[in-house]
């Protein structure tokens, strides 16, 4: 029998196909939303588009009957501004936001279907709510999953040689373009190497996340190892568990190091 030898194609990661999104994509959402600005509805809508560019998280767009038009005004249009756009400050009497949305005064092409429709500035809005709940950082992407699953896998930490964790008993989560996570308890981290920290950050799909420096030697790494203390009701089995940065740790599964991934977070 003869033998072929062929070259085996590289299958690239997750977080690397999410990355290789190109393109704009359009669809309508069936979830309610609602966003506040200086303590008042600046806009509440059944008619919301999700519009999808190239390696960005998606955007709510809102057709304009939907929104309070009377709270924004329209800024006079710049030589640095892209061709169309239109920019808009908060016309509330309060706080003053220079660019709280922006939309298009002639849409063309892909973005056509976003004529009527305008879309705020995430960080510029106060609160956002998809139905009645709070929602952060972006809009929830419904082709993004989570999954947390409980395992056996021996997993161990080290950093600079030190073994910082060491289980039998983590929590696995599978995010939709990330590498997998491995959430520990508490009791098999040596928690006289952590020291809590201020930072808060906020992921739409898990909830707010605490943080914890590592200190190996006379080496600090900060904010090195989070939790999630009260996740969102979709995902409680790594509430109060830790994890580290895989990109940035030596990961054993089952006694093999891990590859260091490539993420965003790298």
């Amino acid at each position: 029998m003869s033998q072929s030898h062929t070259t085996a194609a590289r299958i690239p990661t997750a977080s690397e196909r999410a990355r290789l999104k190109d393109g704009v994509h359009i669809e309508i959402s069936p979830r309610r939303v609602r966003a506040y600005f200086g303590n008042k509805l600046l806009v509440d809508s059944e008619k919301v588009l999700l519009v999808y560019e190239t390696r960005r998280p998606p955007v709510y767009w809102f057709p304009t009957a939907d929104v309070r038009m009377d709270l924004l005004a329209l800024k006079e249009p710049t030589a640095a501004s892209d061709s169309g756009t239109q920019r808009w400050r908060s016309h509330t009497g309060g706080r003053v936001e220079e660019n709280l949305a922006w939309s298009y005064a002639r849409p063309t092409g892909d973005l056509a279907p976003l004529e009527g429709h305008i879309a705020f500035y995430w960080n510029a809005v106060d609160r956002w709510f998809e139905e009645d709940e709070e929602v952060f950082v972006h809009p929830r992407d419904p082709y993004t999953r989570v999954d947390t699953v409980h395992s056996s896998r021996h997993v161990r930490v080290e950093v600079g040689g030190q073994v910082v964790a060491e289980s039998k008993r983590p929590v696995l989560l599978y995010e939709t373009g990330l590498p997998t996570r491995y959430y520990i308890p508490k009791l098999d981290v040596r928690m006289d190497l952590l020291e809590a920290t201020d930072t808060v950050t906020h992921c739409p799909y898990k909830g707010a996340a605490s943080y914890w420096s590592l200190r190996v030697g006379d080496k600090a790494y900060q904010d090195f190892v989070w939790s999630y203390p009260r996740p969102i009701p979709e995902i409680p089995k790594i509430e109060n568990l830790l994890c580290f940065y895989n990109e940035r740790v030596d990961l054993y599964v089952d006694g093999v190091l891990q590859d260091r991934p490539v993420s965003p977070f790298s």
